[in-house]
């Protein structure tokens, strides 16, 4: 069952900084360990959190910060839309992830058939890399044509020598890779993002998906940064506006379908912070550029990172069903950082969730639950908690007495979930 529990923390920034301190308090609390509900509420003093507050006109939109996953800014983040050639991320991920296991090699070639050439090449009058009907093009010449020069051609291609079939490629590749990464709400009709009532994806998810590619592939993500590339002796320059346009930006893809509207995944490097932002459903291209753009230069301008638990320093506890040790003290390895605004005043509330009791015994490192802080209403971040020390297997009368306890706990749901 799920189980949140008190974050005690007393943050206390540097000198520069003497805004800042986060108080544990409990909020509600359930009967037995069945339902143990508490919050810490990180209060700021200082200004106003309006002041500083950004206005978009997308319909849907968020901005993140790629190394913790902060969320600075969302706007209808998690309603699903068509993700047009946004959704070629997702192809490229698939791709990426069978050339880093050894299934796919960058020199293997796929040729070109007439359904990739018809749909996705010159016939079509759409984006492509102009590869040539019966060709055969290696895979790092197809990655290039589909996230350079946004090819249609090009992804159809892959897919199709991966899967045999693109319906196959869709369904089976790339829904089955969003699973296993997270995305939960994402589906895909084909690999490029042409006009399917199965293609829809959000922002949220497209963010995340976005983060994980930067953050896992880095040698095959310089690929977005490419300004420009020649295929069939036509030179073809990045659609990405951001490229030109702002300091730092190195990626992703841009979007256009009748039924999704224009969307853009940018992402920039600025002091060493990296942003993503993820935008959708605009009217107009212009209006896409700037608003993606204007969302990452406010998010530059107005947050910092700050670490709210160092590396291996406790967060919080959780509970033990059948322990030599009623609770485990839990931790991560690496620091826990959130994005919070240089000169503004907010209120976070934090909480540590899992499905518990965790079950004796408990090994050191054991993956235990999320720590996940919300910025009012919507979740700023989250990161994977472990147990931080072992718990042994108690006594028979202490798993007798926790038992016994879970099952009280357990009829008093059900009595409580009838009335």
């Amino acid at each position: 069952m799920a189980v949140e529990t008190p974050v005690f923390r007393t943050l206390r920034a540097a000198a520069a900084f003497p805004w800042r301190s986060l108080v544990a308090s409990a909020l509600a609390l359930a009967i037995g360990w069945g339902g143990i509900v508490y919050a810490a509420n990180n209060s700021v003093q200082g200004a106003k959190k309006e002041e500083n507050a950004f206005d978009g006109d997308a319909p849907t939109a968020i901005l993140i910060e790629a190394s913790s996953g902060s969320v600075l800014f969302e706007k209808n983040a998690d309603e699903l839309r068509a993700p047009s050639s946004m959704m070629k991320l997702m192809t490229a991920e698939v791709v990426f992830n069978a050339i880093k296991k050894g299934d796919v090699k960058l020199t293997d070639e796929y040729r070109i058939s007439e359904n990739a050439w018809r749909r996705g090449g010159a016939p079509a009058g759409g984006s492509t890399m102009f590869a040539v009907l019966n060709s055969k093009v290696s895979v790092d010449d197809l990655l290039h044509g589909a996230l350079i020069q946004s090819g249609n051609d090009a992804c159809i291609a892959l897919a199709e020598g991966m899967a045999g079939n693109e319906r196959i490629f869709a369904t089976d590749f790339m829904t089955k890779r969003a699973r296993e990464l997270g995305l939960t709400k994402s589906t895909f009709g084909n690999s490029n993002g042409l006009p399917d009532p199965a293609n829809k994806m959000t922002v949220r998810e497209l963010s995340r998906l976005a983060r994980y590619v930067i953050q896992t592939y880095p040698d095959m993500y310089k690929l977005f940064g490419e300004k420009e590339f020649t295929w069939n002796k036509i030179r073809q320059q990045n659609r990405n506006p951001l490229l030109n346009s702002l300091a730092g930006a190195d990626g992703l893809k841009t979007g256009y379908t009748k039924e999704g509207g224009y969307g853009m995944v940018g992402s920039a490097v600025q002091n060493d912070t990296r942003l993503i932002v993820v935008v959708n459903g605009l009217e107009d291209p212009d209006d896409r550029a700037t608003e993606a753009k204007k969302m990452l230069e406010w998010g530059f301008r107005n947050f910092e990172t700050r670490t709210l638990f160092a590396a291996d320093q406790p967060v919080g506890y959780a509970k033990v069903f059948g322990g030599d040790s009623r609770s485990v003290k839990l931790a991560s390895p690496q620091p826990i950082k959130l994005m919070v605004p240089k000169n503004g005043s907010e209120k976070l509330i934090a909480r540590v969730i899992y499905n518990g009791p965790v079950r004796a015994p408990v090994q050191p490192g054991q993956p235990v639950g999320v720590v996940r802080v919300w910025r009012g209403a919507n979740v700023a971040m989250e990161a994977p908690v472990y147990a931080a020390e072992s718990v042994g297997t108690g006594s028979t009368m202490r798993r007798a007495i926790d038992g016994a306890s879970e099952l009280v706990i357990g009829m008093f749901r059900a009595s409580a979930e009838k009335l």
